[in-house]
């Protein structure tokens, strides 16, 4: 499985990761819901359980995947600071570039 993460995306997640309350932890991307071709994704700071796998990236954070979804292989974590500040997750392998 395969994940990329642009370099404001990880400023941005360095930060969180590097709390005192989330060490040890990892970033975990996750399918909110899925129609069609398609889906839409969230994230969080969590713990891998046996049903994940663990991802490296370029930019030295480790991302939690849902073992075995195919919706996960591919996503990209983007972080916009115009026109509204904020992170925006795509799988652009799966034709999911954002727009809805």
């Amino acid at each position: 499985m395969n994940c990329k993460i642009s370099k404001n995306a990880a400023k941005m997640l360095k930060v969180e990761l590097d709390k005192p309350e989330n060490e040890g932890k990892k970033l975990r991307v996750y399918v909110t819901h899925a129609h069609g071709d398609h889906a839409h994704y969230g994230m969080g700071i969590d713990e891998p359980t046996e049903k994940d796998v663990v991802v490296s990236t370029d930019k030295d954070i480790d991302v939690i995947l849902e073992d075995g979804n195919e919706f996960l292989d591919g996503v990209r974590i983007d972080y916009f600071y115009v026109p509204e500040e904020g992170f925006a997750i795509t799988n652009p392998t799966k034709g999911n570039h954002g727009d809805h």
